[in-house]
């Protein structure tokens, strides 16, 4: 009994540390930032090549049944590397398993099956609501120690997805069901790591994901490092987002180079009534050393903050040709608070707005309608999730505060600022250090309080300068 009191004792101050209680007081990086990420890599070192349980590298032949029970005997036999020759292999939804490393070498290229049917609906988390929703092409579901490891490809060949996508999005917004369709149109994950402890994904190629890209759900202790994401090929697809950490904890991030469609660093926690049901935080993220290309945001928090996202450690980022920077929206129905956000040590070029925040962001797809006509007892059950009013509705109104943005620097952008907060919902507490932007416009803060500017310029090509609007304690300070 003593010995388990004592090891309690450990492990409790443990945690106490890693979320900052006894921080380092010489050093102004929380403690918590030093042990994000995956503690344990799979244990084994045997070798379980696909080839010796059926695989076929020709690039046709679905090789899903063969790969994955390579993947099963390597598991129940206490784990080890799953490996593949040279060649091209062709699969649908696969899942990894305990003490597994799935190892994609150079000269491996997996390639998604193009075949919706390959990939069996679960339970998962798609844009904040909980529904069914195809598999990914890589599943780590309920699993801990499992890595995803190489210099090879994963090619997920998404674009018959973007496609039927496209269509359906034409027809939906025809009947006034634009809200919808982005859950009608169900399109596979490239790599979904759910409810998972202890995972790490490092080294890989992946392109031309059918829907996001990867997706961290209701995990902790998870590791992205050195991972090389080329979605915008043969066109621009939609929701193609690079990495979205989704009400998940101690994540760390690094060295990824992100070119895409939609979001390119991207934290979430939850969409409107079930986001509110579910309330799980996104929590202790350090995201570093990355580059952002081709996308909608360097980093983006939201729109889906329902269980709250907080203590980010956003440093040495670059984003370049990036629709947007430091991007923070949600909606009126979305309720959470985003706080405790640090965004340090980045360059921008060529962006569309440098700092955009919304709190009423995107209303036609944001907020959930029945045209008439819908007898709502024959709806699909995510419909009704998306119909259920927010009651009270106070508690959908998002709250943003504490952020902090240092030695940011920014050349060639269409504009400097966009801030848009609500009269109920002040934007509080925004604090910059050392940031100079070069813009066509200047921008707008509206519906804010409690912000300062110090060494900040903020340089229009048009002359202008931000406009204040509705703020309390807004203060420009050189």
């Amino acid at each position: 009994m003593k010995i388990y009191h004592r090891l309690c004792v450990v492990v409790a101050a443990l945690l106490l540390f890693s979320h900052g209680v006894y921080a380092d007081t010489t050093d102004t990086t929380p403690a918590w930032v030093k042990i994000v990420g995956a503690h344990h890599l799979p244990e084994k070192q045997r070798i379980f090549e696909v080839a010796a349980y059926g695989a076929i590298n020709d690039g046709k032949t679905l090789d899903t049944k063969f790969i994955q029970k390579t993947i099963d005997d390597c598991s129940a036999r206490g784990g080890g590397i799953v490996t593949f020759a040279p060649g091209k292999y062709l699969t649908g939804a696969i899942y990894l398993k305990q003490n597994v490393q799935l190892q994609i070498a150079k000269g491996v290229e997996l390639l998604g099956s193009q075949d919706i049917a390959d990939y069996p609906e679960i339970p998962t988390r798609i844009a904040g609501i909980e529904m069914l929703w195809p598999s990914a092409l890589i599943n780590v579901l309920h699993q801990h120690k499992v890595s995803i490891t190489g210099s090879g490809t994963i090619n997920a060949q998404g674009k018959v997805f973007w496609d039927k996508y496209w269509q359906m999005r034409k027809d939906y917004e025809a009947k006034g069901l634009r809200w919808i369709v982005d859950y009608d149109a169900k399109r596979p994950r490239t790599i979904l790591v759910s409810n998972a402890e202890d995972v790490t994904l490092s080294g890989v190629t992946i392109q031309q994901a059918g829907f996001w890209t990867i997706q961290l759900l209701y995990s902790k202790f998870i590791t992205i490092d050195g991972l090389t994401i080329r979605n915008n090929i043969d066109g621009y697809g939609p929701s193609t987002d690079g990495i979205d950490v989704d009400s998940s904890a101690d994540i760390l991030i690094q060295n990824c180079d992100i070119d895409c469609n939609d979001d390119n660093f991207c934290l979430k926690a939850g969409r409107d009534w079930d986001g509110l049901r579910v309330n799980r935080p996104t929590e202790y993220v350090v995201i570093r050393n990355c580059i952002a290309r081709t996308g909608s945001g360097l980093l983006t928090i939201g729109s889906e903050t329902s269980g709250g996202i907080r203590h980010v450690w956003a440093i040495h980022l670059m984003a370049t040709g990036t629709k947007n920077g430091l991007n923070i929206k949600s909606a009126i129905t979305r309720g959470g608070t985003v706080e405790d956000i640090h965004f340090q040590n980045i360059e921008m070029k060529d962006v569309g707005t440098a700092i955009a925040v919304n709190m009423n962001w995107n209303p036609a797809y944001s907020y959930s309608a029945l045209p008439a006509g819908y007898d709502t007892a024959h709806i699909p059950p995510h419909w009704k999730k998306m119909l259920t009013k927010v009651d009270p509705a106070e508690k959908g109104m998002p709250h943003f505060k504490d952020v902090y943005i240092s030695d940011v620097h920014v050349s060639g952008a269409k504009l400097g600022i966009s801030v848009t907060g609500l009269p109920q919902s002040l934007v509080t507490g925004f604090h910059f250090h050392n940031v100079s932007i070069q813009a066509k416009s200047a921008g707008s803060i509206n519906f804010a309080s409690n912000w300062d500017f110090d060494q900040v310029s903020i340089v229009a090509e048009d002359g202008g300068m931000v406009n204040i609007n509705e703020s309390e304690d807004v203060k420009i300070l050189k």
